[in-house]
């Protein structure tokens, strides 16, 4: 099972590549990288809210619950704002940033996706992995690896070196999936519940923080819209 987990979370990260890959073929426009950023915002928080917390909630006393969401968001913040300060603050610009450095946008993204890859991999041990949580999760990824993508390359980056860069955030992206079912699977639901908790703590951090701001930069008055349509089109596919 775990093996089948992180194959998920690889999958999933998989669209960091394919992002650069984007960029390299195509060359969207700052703008569409935007729209996208916004709707994986919304998708991301609907995922939050109904895989994560409402998953986590029958199982993990509310007051534990609070406790593991606050920690997983300041672990988030903390670890963000030593990566900024490394060069890797604009890492989800969809203009892209010349100045970013390579080391700081590939230990961002691991952040980043850490909680992602690691709660993607908890859902298997549910019976199946979650498309809701698995869309929002491609949807923050491809406009990343594209924005990331674009500024390491103006910056005078090989196209190759991306590439490898990507590969090293598939590879951890897997481990972290591969890692929940591996060490929970045994474990009392408490536990599992605890940690879904801590990783919508993060989540919900990592949109607040540089997805939806960098997203509002370029569209402005779209991004609420964009955002609840994104939310509201994960509840329709939850529904059916």
């Amino acid at each position: 099972m775990w093996l089948i987990a992180g194959g998920w979370a690889a999958l999933a990260a998989m669209s960091l590549l394919l992002g650069g890959v984007a960029v390299r073929l195509f060359k969207p426009s700052v703008r569409f990288v935007a729209v996208v950023m916004a709707l994986g915002s919304g998708v991301l928080i609907a995922s939050v809210a109904y895989d994560l917390v409402a998953e986590a909630s029958p199982e993990t006393p509310i007051h534990w619950l609070l406790v593991a969401l606050i920690a997983g968001a300041l672990v988030f913040v903390l670890g963000s704002r030593a990566i900024g300060r490394m060069g890797g603050r604009r890492r989800k610009a969809p203009q892209g940033s010349e100045d970013s450095s390579g080391k700081a946008i590939a230990l961002g993204s691991i952040l980043d996706g850490l909680p992602e890859s690691l709660v993607l991999g908890l859902t298997v041990l549910s019976g199946g992995v979650s498309p809701q949580l698995f869309a929002g999760i491609v949807l923050s990824n491809f406009p990343e690896g594209m924005a990331s993508s674009s500024g390491l390359m103006k910056s005078g980056w090989r196209f190759g070196s991306v590439m490898r860069m990507w590969g090293s955030v598939v590879i951890a992206s897997a481990i972290a999936g591969a890692l929940g079912p591996l060490v929970l699977a045994s474990a009392p639901p408490m536990a599992a519940g605890l940690v879904q908790s801590f990783a919508a703590g993060a989540l919900l951090a990592m949109i607040v923080d540089t997805m939806i701001p960098e997203s509002y930069e370029v569209e402005r008055n779209w991004t609420g819209l964009l955002v609840v349509l994104g939310f509201a089109g994960t509840l329709f596919v939850g529904s059916l």
